[in-house]
């Protein structure tokens, strides 16, 4: 019997539905008419762990001799196989130690714990956990249960081939697979290889963690020197060694995304579901949409993993801050202006009454100011060429930050400084309502009598846009601009005597 029969043998087999239920195949319609194709979403974040990882996990464990079984487990995880291990453990009375990486999320440490098992955080990186849980299985005499580089665990993650096969008879062109140590994708090629050839395999990996990409490219196994571990998931250094095999015979090609991808993919799957995938878990639709993109295909029957959700609350602000720029949605524009009273309102003109979701700017120069821009998109990249041209031609350069990572990362949130220089200014802090105009009205009731000299905007999605305000007022001018401030009509509190504006804006 060749490998591959013995892994549908296997598969047809497994033991998981003592612990996983059948995830239901769902349509994503919002995904399916912006792709022009019919797009199908695997619901794995529906298990009781939120991810698919516990049907690998308790086949492997059920199928250990009983010799085995009596002196416990022990796995290394950034948390989904932990809990898939840790549950598996206590429906079978079995003792389990799980071995996590000390940057795995919060969340997945107290569910492991939660589930009865023994946790030892141990190194910055799965693969220092793994070789810590190395050294306890020859001390405690533990067996340790591989993530992924194990035929049981393989075969586990197999069945939810057989499920989407079932679930999907209709003619299926693409499933795309999130890719970490290789497990599921080899699992899912097996099956339907072996069952349905006409289908393809596209796994979809970070860019900062291409470990089966390389390999593939390579013709070997290969280990990344770093990963990235925003997608904590899927942050493996290499790939297993059966997955790899597997993979080199069934898998059609890897794709790689990017953060803001992975990001962007988050916010479909919410608008479809209205449930969040972490961001191991969105992968697949970020390689969905980036194969599309890239190939052009339309009518086609597409499915994509939704492998967890087993994401921490505190990253879902730098996911919806970075999903804007992974949809093409936001640019992220530096504009030169001149630095004299009302350019920044004939600025703001320019750019009519589009969403923005973010100005920074602080003086620095009596010729010219630098403006940070968020603004935001309807068209994609179109749009943002459309007004990069149109500021150009009224005069303003224009230097194009929205691909730019340190940007990105760092400098819009550093937009700024000490403003020594700057005399008679006074600091504002408003409340604005969230809606087109609101900051056209606030510069036209100021008009041209005080210079901007600091303009700090943010918003993601509040019903008011916070603003911080440094106006050049002089004293005699005061009681004016506090007349002006009560016409606009908007809440606001003065900050001149904060202790923060002396230590790190004046």
């Amino acid at each position: 019997m060749g490998m591959i029969d013995k892994y549908i043998e296997m598969i047809l087999n497994a033991r998981v539905y003592d612990v996983a239920v059948e995830t239901p195949l769902e349509r994503a319609p919002g995904l399916s008419r912006r792709l022009g194709n019919e797009v199908f979403l695997k619901r794995e974040d529906q298990q009781t762990v939120f991810s698919f990882k516990l049907r690998g996990a308790y086949n492997k464990i059920f199928h250990l001799p009983p010799s085995l079984r009596s002196g416990g487990v022990i796995a290394a995880s950034a948390g989904n196989h932990a809990q898939g291990v840790a549950l598996a453990a206590r429906r079978l009375g079995i003792r389990a130690v799980i071995v996590m990486p000390v940057t795995t999320p919060r969340i997945k440490v107290q569910s492991v714990r939660h589930l009865g098992a023994k946790t030892v955080l141990h190194g910055d990186t799965y693969d220092e956990a793994f070789l810590h849980a190395e050294g306890l299985v020859r001390d405690q005499g533990l067996t340790l249960i591989h993530p992924y580089d194990d035929p049981y665990v393989i075969a586990g993650q197999g069945t939810i081939g057989l499920e989407i096969a079932r679930q999907h008879p209709d003619p299926i062109h693409t499933v795309f697979v999130p890719v970490g140590g290789g497990g599921l994708i080899a699992g899912i090629a097996a099956y339907f290889k072996q069952l349905r050839p006409d289908v393809n395999i596209v796994g979809v990996e970070p860019d900062d963690a291409p470990s089966m990409y390389e390999a593939l490219r390579a013709g070997r196994r290969i280990v990344l020197d770093q990963v990235g571990i925003f997608a904590d998931g899927v942050a493996v250094r290499q790939v297993g060694r059966e997955p790899f095999r597997l993979a080199r015979r069934y898998v059609d090609e890897v794709i790689l995304v990017q953060t803001d991808e992975i990001c962007a993919a988050i916010k479909d799957v919410f608008d479809d579901t209205r449930t969040l995938p972490e961001p191991a878990g969105a992968l697949a639709v970020a390689g969905a949409k980036r194969y599309v993109a890239e190939r052009g295909i339309e009518g086609c029957h597409l499915i994509a993993i939704n492998s967890g959700a087993n994401i921490n609350f505190d990253r879902l602000r730098h996911v919806a801050e970075r999903a804007e720029l992974g949809e093409r949605r936001e640019a992220l524009l530096a504009v030169t202006i001149p630095e004299r009273p009302g350019s920044f309102r004939r600025f703001c003109r320019t750019l009519g009454k589009r969403g923005i979701t973010e100005f920074n700017y602080r003086y620095a120069d009596a010729a010219e100011a630098h403006v940070f821009a968020g603004i935001q998109l309807a068209r994609g990249d179109e749009e943002r060429e459309e007004i990069i041209a149109h500021l150009n031609a009224k005069g303003y350069p224009v230097l194009d930050m929205t691909d730019n990572e340190m940007a990105k990362l760092h400098v819009r949130h550093m937009v700024g400084g000490h403003g020594s220089t700057v005399e008679d200014e006074r600091l504002y802090r408003f409340e604005f309502p969230e809606r087109p105009g609101a900051l056209l009205q606030f510069l036209n009731t100021l008009g041209e009598a005080w210079n901007i000299s600091l303009f700090h905007y943010r918003n993601h999605g509040a019903a008011y846009g916070r603003v911080l305000v440094g106006i050049q007022v002089p004293e005699c001018e005061r009681g004016r601009l506090a007349e002006a401030l009560a016409h606009i009509g908007y809440e606001y509190w003065e900050e001149t005597a904060n202790p923060a504006y002396a230590l790190f804006l004046r």
